[in-house]
């Protein structure tokens, strides 16, 4: 890939259908038919995002088609039951919404997802702006990227740095995305750092290192300096 992803916009879908508070339900699912997607945000004013429609919100409706409302047991379902009887985008959406930035890390969006239990999020501007979309599927773009790119980012970024006064240098090797570091390093303490570094480059999906360095020398305090006594 000629340009590596870093970032949600490097990355995000920016031709985003959305949908205002009054959208109709009917308006809504012939939306998400069309653009062939399983939800749309919710947008008021100048195109800021106040929450999304999801096909979960939209399944009450048929889920309790034939059922009687005021059955005591359903009432611990009572948010479905409210969308049951919703018509509106606005009555319907999932609010606050949860948005974030275009300069936010593929991998802080997809803490977020996991932790909000989501698939997409609206990214947004400084304003709260819909700026676009980012799928679950669009994080996964990363790791189309070719072990070739790879190993090159690791040689120049990482390799060259913390090996540039060791003789042989390190070896880098790429294989489905899993980096292999063979080499030596003058620092044992290097080590968990390489490791850390190697494993944050886009699209690797694993680290392998095969590093020797001299072992840590323990501290030995010096021994306390005698004086003349006075």
């Amino acid at each position: 890939m000629k340009d590596t992803p870093r970032t949600v916009g490097d990355v995000m879908t920016q031709t985003v259908v959305a949908v205002s508070r009054s959208a109709a339900y009917k308006e809504i699912v012939k939306t998400l038919a069309q653009w062939k997607v399983s939800a749309v945000p919710v947008v008021e004013g100048e195109g800021r995002v106040v929450g999304m429609v999801s096909e979960a919100d939209l399944l009450p409706k048929q889920q309790y088609k034939d059922r009687d409302p005021s059955r005591i047991e359903q009432l611990r379902h009572l948010d479905d039951l409210v969308k049951a009887g919703a018509g509106t985008a606005g009555e319907l959406m999932s609010t606050p919404a949860v948005t974030l930035r275009g300069s936010a890390t593929l991998a802080e969006a997809a803490r977020l997802m996991a932790r909000k239990g989501v698939k997409r999020l609206p990214v947004v501007d400084e304003d709260g702006r819909l700026a676009g979309i980012v799928s679950r599927s669009d994080l996964l773009r990363v790791y189309l990227r070719d072990d070739e790119d790879i190993a090159r980012e690791v040689q120049d970024e990482i390799v060259d740095h913390f090996f540039r006064n060791c003789r042989p240098t390190a070896e880098v090797t790429v294989t489905e995305g899993v980096v292999t570091v063979s080499g030596r390093l003058p620092d044992a303490a290097m080590v968990p750092v390489v490791a850390r570094l190697v494993r944050a480059v886009a699209g690797v999906v694993g680290v392998e290192l095969r590093l020797e360095a001299p072992p840590v020398k323990p501290w030995v305090p010096e021994p306390p300096v005698v004086g003349p006594q006075f």
